[in-house]
């Protein structure tokens, strides 16, 4: 594709214009996931940075099909990244709430310490392995819902988690979690 050719060296203008040209199906993509349409006018901004900053490494097979799969990865990550906030804030009004003597406190706080504790560490992990092992072991999602979203096949992802099994068993010690 010409215009690609151009972007890559430095054609502002062509840029502009593949902008133009699919923003409107990146949009749609990112809201299907976000649905949140200035959550997702945002994110199509981001996502269209990435697409610049991530043009040399394009192979020339199916720009569509790459340039969306950028898309919904970057939606699902500000999807998760919502849901923890959510989930952080749920657990502090929760604790707030509660009247709970002074052992239940500090089991709670344990708790809370070592959930923080796991969700950092998952930081830790390799870009590939930590989405099956947040989508497999956090979201509760099936091998079939993951393979869909990543668009692949389900044997890859049942590779995948195997792999990121064996890579936190090299890496962590369950003294680390304690």
């Amino acid at each position: 594709m010409v215009l690609i050719e151009k972007v890559k060296l430095g054609d502002d203008e062509a840029f502009r214009l593949l902008v133009g040209k699919y923003h409107n199906d990146l949009f749609r993509v990112i809201y299907s996931v976000l649905k949140d349409q200035k959550e997702s006018e945002d994110a199509a901004q981001e996502v269209f940075m990435k697409i610049y900053t991530s043009l040399p490494k394009y192979e020339n097979q199916g720009f569509k099909t790459w340039i969306t799969r950028i898309a919904v990865n970057y939606a699902i990550d500000i999807k998760r990244k919502q849901q923890r906030r959510r989930e952080d804030i749920a657990e502090t009004v929760e604790f707030d709430r509660e009247d709970k003597d002074g052992k239940d406190l500090e089991t709670e706080v344990i708790h809370r310490e070592r959930r923080r504790l796991v969700r950092e560490r998952l930081n830790e992990l390799p870009d590939n392995y930590r989405d099956v092992i947040y989508g497999y072991y956090i979201a509760e999602k099936s091998y079939q819902e993951m393979a869909l979203e990543q668009n692949v096949q389900v044997k890859t992802i049942e590779t995948k988690l195997y792999r990121a099994r064996i890579w936190m068993k090299k890496h962590w010690r369950e003294e680390d979690f304690l």
